[in-house]
């Protein structure tokens, strides 16, 4: 029966639309399954374009993205690829710079770069002989009954093909999720937050890094910040993400370093008053959009997966990851249900969605941890408060970031659980201030004459608190 089975696989052909990182990597999970693999890709192949158009943010590999890249033996190679970065490094104005850990010792992110990840994804799905790479093929129509789909060359000329599963990996503004705005009960939204990015390089120092490469450095300024990965050619690439009037106040090369020497002043000399002139004008800001969708899926014919599922905004470094995931996770549910289409498709949606709208909702509340939050005492202390009781707790209070960039606890119950500790950890800390505050007064009554040296501690220690408190 199983033999019966793997050889109507065999036959049945899988269209994957989209030949990015998601794409690609889905290529290889049904190509392993058995089933006929084409690729279409509306771009030249990455592989042999001189110039690699669309988006370059540098990418932070996890464990969701690391656990995906495993399951099709990928994990080693793109892992020695990548550099690991085990905290945060924060730049203050003065130029200080703060360590805060991601994790326990040992846990880090991995910085790796998004054009050299889509070539190797590609490569290993070629490796596949029931796989078919199509580059500059543009989806013009498909249709969700019959599995038909038309595709248009550069020449003009068009190809045609019949699949039995349509997946849709094509990004933010998916051709395939057209089809389904056109039919009733599809919830969509698209968010355009009003803060814009844009990259710039900060050179090698004497052949070596210019700062230490083992962490992302980020500069937070409250309403904007800069951040900074590795690469493995020892530069940095630098990201500025701002609202866009701020990038429009900028219009030549003395404003940009003005900017800068007010807000990032360590960084001129690593990337260079010149490099700064140039780069900042060569492309204008970019933006960035948050897609929300449901359900994934039309009948037993197309789903979604990625970006054209669930574009989220970069600040948690889960956008990948989360795509990643998208196909160990449609692949586990086609072992729950024998490779059944008209039972997995829905089941992928009503699993999916969920997860993917917290991720999107917590990339733009970390946007806001990242540029502010990281400034604050109290969120400091936070942190080590919330470290401490995960050490003591590790199954019961687990951080945040934990959950979600460590473990493959859905991000949804990740959420929930957030919430749920946060309330029980600020209560322990009303409950200890209160106690403290009872033990304060039965001193007062207990020893009357060491109340004016009490008053002073007291007072001290509530200064401290607030300090606490204030960024």
């Amino acid at each position: 029966m199983e033999g019966s089975n793997s050889r109507l696989n065999k036959k049945k052909v899988v269209a994957v639309v989209g030949g990015g990182l998601v794409g690609a990597l889905n290529a290889s999970f049904f190509a392993k399954r058995g089933f006929e693999v084409e690729v279409f890709e509306s771009r030249e192949d990455i592989r042999e374009a001189k110039v690699v158009r669309g988006r370059s943010i540098n990418l932070a590999l996890s464990h969701r993205g690391r656990q995906a890249l495993k399951h099709v033996g990928m994990e080693e190679k793109i892992v020695s690829q990548g550099i690991a970065m085990h905290a945060r490094m924060i730049h203050s104005l003065s130029g200080k710079q703060s360590p805060i850990p991601y994790g326990k010792r040992g846990q880090y992110i991995l910085s790796v770069d998004r054009a050299n990840l889509n070539k190797e994804l590609l490569r290993e799905a070629e490796t596949y002989p029931n796989t078919k790479l199509n580059f500059e093929h543009k989806l013009q129509d498909w249709n969700a009954e019959t599995g038909q789909m038309t595709f248009v060359r550069p020449d003009g000329s068009k190809d045609q093909i019949k699949a039995d599963l349509i997946v849709g990996c094509d990004g933010a503004f998916s051709a395939i999720r057209k089809q389904f705005l056109r039919r009733s009960r599809f919830n969509y939204s698209q968010t355009y937050i009003p803060h814009g990015y844009m990259e710039l390089t900060m050179p090698p120092n004497n052949g070596e890094f210019a700062m230490k490469p083992n962490y992302l450095h980020i500069w937070p300024r409250n309403t904007f910040m800069m951040i900074a990965l590795p690469n493995m050619d020892k530069t940095f690439t630098c990201t500025l993400f701002m609202p866009f009037e701020e990038f429009e106040k900028i219009t030549e090369g003395d404003e940009v370093i003005d900017f800068f020497k007010k807000y990032f002043p360590d960084a001129i000399p690593l990337i260079g008053a010149d490099v700064l002139r140039r780069d900042y004008f060569r492309l204008p800001a970019q933006a960035m959009v948050s897609v929300k969708c449901s359900p994934y899926h039309i009948g037993d014919k197309c789903v979604l997966m990625g970006d054209a599922a669930h574009a989220v905004v970069p600040f948690y470094g889960q956008g990948m990851n989360a795509g990643f995931e998208d196909c160990i996770v449609f692949d586990e549910i086609m072992d729950q249900f024998s490779e059944d289409f008209s039972a997995v498709l829905p089941e992928y949606s009503r699993v999916r969605v969920p997860d993917d709208h917290a991720i999107a909702d917590l990339a733009m509340y970390n946007y806001i941890e990242m540029r502010s939050h990281v400034n604050s005492k109290w969120f400091l202390f936070r942190k080590h408060v919330d470290n401490f009781l995960h050490f003591l707790m590790p199954k019961t209070i687990i951080p945040l970031y934990t959950m979600v960039t460590f473990t493959r606890t859905r991000y949804h119950e990740a959420v929930e659980h957030w919430h749920w500790q946060n309330k029980v950890i600020n209560r322990g800390l009303l409950l200890s201030a209160a106690g403290a505050a009872l033990g304060g007064s039965y001193l007062l009554l207990r020893y009357p004459s060491a109340v004016s040296k009490i008053i002073v501690l007291a007072e001290e220690m509530w200064k401290r608190f607030l300090a606490l408190r204030t960024p």
